[in-house]
C-alpha cells in the first residue's frame, strides 16, 4: 500500500494539477503508470537545456479526490494529482514565483515528456516555502 506523502513529509502538498499521461505513440511510457512515479517536472516554454528540469513529484488521486493507495493498479491516463516539490530551496527560490493557477507543465523522464499538466490549485506552496522542510 502507498503511504501518502503528507504523512511521510509532515507538510501539505504544494499544489494540485490536472494531468494527461501521453500514450507510447505520443512519446509517453511504454508501460502503465503507477502511484509512486518519480518523474520530474518542466514548465511549458522553458528550454530545459538552459533551465533544467525540476524534482516535483506527483501523487495521483482517484475520481473522488482521494489519494490512490493501491500501488498495483495503474493510475488513470487523465485525472488530478497533488504535487510535491522535493527541495525546499527550489520552492523558495524558483517555484513560489512560477507556480500559479493555469500554468502548464510536463511530467518528464530526462528530456522526454511523459504527460501534460495544468496547475489547478495552490495548496501549501506558500506556507511550505516559509518552513525549513
Amino acid at each position: 500500500m502507498w503511504v501518502p506523502y503528507e504523512k511521510v513529509r509532515n507538510l501539505p502538498p504544494d499544489f494540485s494539477i490536472k494531468y494527461l499521461i501521453y500514450s507510447e505513440e505520443e512519446g509517453g511510457k511504454k508501460h502503465p503508470v503507477f502511484q509512486g512515479l518519480r518523474c520530474d517536472f518542466a514548465y511549458d516554454g522553458d528550454d530545459i537545456k538552459e533551465t533544467g528540469i525540476f524534482a516535483i513529484h506527483p501523487e495521483f488521486e482517484d475520481k473522488c479526490g482521494s489519494i490512490i493507495l493501491d500501488r498495483n493498479l495503474p493510475v488513470p491516463k487523465q485525472g488530478t494529482a497533488r504535487m510535491w516539490i522535493l527541495f525546499p530551496e527550489m520552492r523558495r527560490e524558483v517555484h513560489i514565483n512560477r507556480i500559479k493557477v493555469g500554468v502548464i507543465g510536463y511530467f518528464m523522464a530526462g528530456s522526454r515528456r511523459l504527460g501534460q499538466v495544468e496547475v489547478i490549485e495552490i495548496l501549501g506552496l506558500n506556507s511550505n516555502a516559509e518552513s525549513l522542510s
